[in-house]
């Protein structure tokens, strides 16, 4: 284990039924395969040596040998390697009959886990040859040349690193009850299942919601490998299901119905699991003594005799977190839309407000902002013309800023206010003794906070709410005014990621949810071609998507453009985001969150630039918490969220040293 990580592999052996020696051959082939490419724990279908469908063969004490024999082998070729092997083989103690898994290592028989569930019912008869495991008493057999205990008590495998997996068969995970609850509870990070479960119309689907809603609710990795290409076709066909999950999610699946031997190999995320089960106070109340029975038997892998063998990360890491996938975009963003409207509409609802406040820059922040305040006085049935919309031009208001957030609230029909704020700041600066030629951050802030309260006065004259603009990433960086656009009476964007917010107002703008006005202002401007509205509203929010961020406080360039951005000084909002995601949902060390962030963006930033905005991130996440521990109110919408009340309570005088320390040895 690395990082956290285990590299684990399920395989589909090429199989002849009955036939030990070919099925040996593919299995060692495979195993050698996996070992060379870096692979801790590999799995085999079930009944794996024999073949799954051997049927009356399982009572012929020549097939049951000839697997004891297949073990022995295997023992010998894997004596020189580190890799775990799990293999199916029937294994007779006493009267009994057992379809086991073989866990190996290095030349030696960890343990031997026994099925528990037979299914015998349709076209599966496994009763007829096999017993459970609830019918054995724990017992020692001479197996293979080992002394092996034989048990019907949950056992765990501990990997060198602390990292422990437990492992079902097949018909085990379909039961009311799967052993791998159970084992989960008790401690197994990653489940492993051999399998050979047959294919009919529908029951692939079906088992792969049944194997990613058990690794989701035991919080797990888990591993499957079922039966494929060789088993016999007599009355059933097998397709070969290799499938490798991750707390509901699907890390690598085989291809189905190949008639060649298949290896699929991913890697499991240990650390992000255990984070997960520490912050799911379900989960932990699960694991209480009340609820597990006993503890389990705890057998222990052997340490690698190459411990410095060469690592590398298998997994893809997406570079935008936040950030549906594709095909779920247009849903999610309507899903996220709408938690926001919600959010909205019942403080609207509680305070009986008919009007809200929304200083409108232009920006992207206070572009969505508007937008969720138009569509929840749709909701609600209120007129546009209660939204007020503040534009505050200023020292650094570009022609660009200024006409697209004029523009949008036209076309959006609501009420247009237009304070410029330039006189009132420079009396602020004379009142103060500020000179307003040093553009420092009491020149910056007192803009901002200047705004502020003009919205804040406002409202009060139209007894309505400051609905505020700031986002998720602005708060992680403190990218704000204490008290100034840090404050509103409630934050719609409050948990919603800079790298997010292009995604959602896109959305608006190639949808034309919000097209048509309902006010007598806006349609008297429509002249009823709502067409028209539409394109221009479009076209006002792609451009203010391809907008520089910036809050627009020092003058323009120039050139009349801004001058000002805001990635300039705090580094690219991307990267930020992606720090934000790993630092705060998972916990992970500044290390792994550099190892992610080099996978996630594949050379687009340079390793120096990397970790240098690391830094910064660390750095402002703690230095700037006293502006988080007293936000307004606003809806949480995705995962992570940084409401005092909610997700992340933290002291404002936390240090940041070992954090930091951690991230200037990044590279030594």
């Amino acid at each position: 284990m690395k990082y956290g990580f285990i590299t684990v592999a399920a395989a589909i052996p090429s199989v002849k039924v009955a036939d030990v020696g070919f099925n040996l051959l593919n299995i060692e082939s495979a195993v050698a395969e996996a070992d060379g490419k870096g692979v801790e724990v590999i799995v085999f279908p079930e009944l794996s040596l024999t073949g799954y469908t051997c049927q009356d063969l399982f009572r012929q004490d020549t097939l049951i040998d000839a697997a004891e024999s297949g073990v022995l082998r295997l023992l010998e070729f894997t004596r020189q390697l580190d890799i775990v092997a799990i293999v199916g083989a029937p294994i007779a103690v006493g009267s009994l009959l057992l379809n086991c898994a073989v866990v190996i290592q290095s030349g030696d028989i960890l343990g031997v886990v026994a099925k528990t569930f037979l299914p015998n019912y349709s076209e599966y008869y496994e009763q007829r040859w096999f017993a459970s495991s609830q019918d054995l008493h724990t017992t020692t057999i001479r197996y293979a040349g080992k002394n092996v205990v034989v048990t019907p008590d949950p056992q765990l495998f501990r990997l060198p690193g602390g990292a422990r997996f437990g492992i079902e068969i097949c018909e085990d995970v379909w039961s009311p009850e799967p052993p791998s609850t159970r084992l989960a509870l008790a401690g197994a990070d990653i489940i492993f299942n051999l399998s050979a479960s047959d294919e009919l119309i529908g029951k692939h689907n079906y088992l792969r919601q049944l194997l990613t809603q058990q690794s989701a609710r035991t919080i797990s990795g888990y591993v499957y490998a079922g039966c494929g290409f060789g088993e016999s076709t007599q009355d059933m066909v097998f397709g070969g299901n290799a499938m490798i999950f991750e707390n509901g999610k699907t890390l690598a699946t085989s291809r189905r119905f190949s008639l060649t031997s298949q290896l699929v190999i991913s890697q499991i995320d240990v650390e992000r699991l255990r984070s997960e089960r520490r912050t799911n106070s379900t989960y932990v109340n699960a694991q209480s003594p009340r609820m597990v029975a006993g503890e389990p038997r705890l057998v222990d892998a052997k340490v690698p005799s190459n411990p410095e063998k060469e690592w590398k990360l298998l997994r893809t890491v997406d570079p935008h977190p936040f950030i549906p996938a594709t095909g779920d975009m247009s849903a999610s963003c309507e899903e996220i839309f709408s938690i926001q409207v919600m959010g909205l509409a019942k403080r609207l609802d509680h305070t009986h407000a008919k009007h809200v406040v929304v200083g409108i820059s232009g920006g992207l922040d206070s572009t969505l902002a508007l937008l969720v305040c138009v569509r929840t006085f749709d909701l609600l049935g209120l007129d546009r013309r209660g939204i007020v919309g503040v534009t505050m031009p200023g020292f650094g208001t570009t022609d660009r800023t200024y006409n697209n957030a004029m523009t949008l609230m036209r076309e959006l029909g609501i009420t247009i206010r237009e304070i410029n704020i330039a006189e009132a700041v420079r009396q602020h600066f004379r009142d103060i003794g500020h000179d307003a030629a040093v553009h420092d951050v009491t020149y910056e802030n007192s803009q901002a906070r200047e705004r502020t309260q003009i919205l804040m006065d406002i409202s009060n004259q139209v007894g309505g709410l400051v609905i505020g603009t700031g986002d998720l990433s602005e708060l992680a960086l403190g990218w704000c005014t204490y008290n100034g656009d840090h404050m509103s009476m409630y934050g719609v964007n409050v948990s919603i990621p800079k790298t997010l917010i292009r995604h959602l107002v896109r959305y608006v703008a190639t949808t034309g949810h919000l097209s048509v006005a309902n006010s007598a202002t806006a349609k008297t401007a429509d002249n009823g071609d709502g067409d028209d509205r539409q394109d221009v509203i479009t076209r006002v929010l792609l451009d203010i998507i391809d907008t520089p961020i910036s809050p627009e406080l020092t003058p323009a360039d120039d050139n009349g453009e801004i001058a000002q951005k805001t990635e300039d000084l705090v580094g690219p909002y991307e990267l930020h985001d992606f720090f934000l995601y790993y630092f705060l949902r998972f916990g992970f060390h500044p290390a792994k969150i550099m190892l992610l962030a080099k996978a996630a963006f594949g050379g687009k930033y340079a390793d120096g630039v990397i970790k240098h905005w690391l830094h910064t991130f660390l750095y402002r996440f703690f230095a700037q918490q006293f502006k988080r521990s007293c936000l307004p109110d606003g809806p949480k919408v995705g995962s992570v969220s940084l409401s005092p009340r909610g997700d992340w309570r933290m002291s404002s005088d936390s240090v940041c040293s070992e954090w930091l320390s951690e991230c200037d040895a990044i590279g030594k």
